[in-house]
């Protein structure tokens, strides 16, 4: 990136004309621009833990904290913060029975079929969210409605991006970043 310095370049008692000033001022527009598109995962997980944790969800921070440096989430976990994304939940239960009453409810709805301690992967959380959120699919998912297909349909709606594959472990950020992309356009 280029190091633009607006002052030198549209200096009044230089032979500078408006055009010129203002052509470097695009320029220096169109760098800002670069720099937030580059970092533009990092803009949506920041945005997304500003708007839509205040509103949406009653997690307290440091289960969020949690969450964001977690490598691989649980079965428990991800029916938590997906049901709880999903208002499935009753407001106020604490942080270990919330997670078995979502898992609970996930698993009697047939939405999850791994044990509660096992790490949960990219086609079991796309059929969580597909199920919590009743999201429609395409063909293949209204025939089959499998985890596959689920993931597949995520995947085709962009609320899975990135280079992932069905049978990964989830991380929290990715699991709040997908559940981000899910809320936005539901609304």
């Amino acid at each position: 990136m280029m190091a633009i310095n607006l002052k030198m370049a549209c200096d009044p008692w230089r032979s500078r004309t408006s055009v010129q000033c203002a052509s470097v001022r695009d320029n220096y527009r169109y760098a800002i621009l670069e720099v937030i598109l580059k970092y533009k995962s990092l803009f949506l997980l920041f945005s997304f833990l500003i708007f839509h944790f205040s509103l949406a969800f009653s997690q307290t921070a440091s289960e969020m904290d949690t969450m964001l440096t977690t490598d691989a989430v649980t079965a428990a976990q991800a029916a938590r913060f997906v049901l709880g994304a999903a208002d499935l939940l009753p407001a106020g239960l604490p942080g270990t029975e919330a997670e078995r009453t979502a898992y609970d409810m996930a698993s009697s709805n047939g939405w999850l079929k791994v044990s509660t301690n096992e790490t949960i992967t990219m086609k079991d959380v796309s059929y969580l969210i597909m199920k919590a959120f009743d999201l429609k699919g395409g063909i293949m998912y209204s025939l089959f409605g499998s985890p596959r297909y689920a993931y597949r349909e995520m995947l085709y709606r962009r609320l899975i991006t990135g280079q992932t594959d069905q049978n990964m472990k989830v991380s929290g950020a990715r699991l709040l970043l997908i559940l981000d992309r899910t809320i936005s356009n539901e609304q």
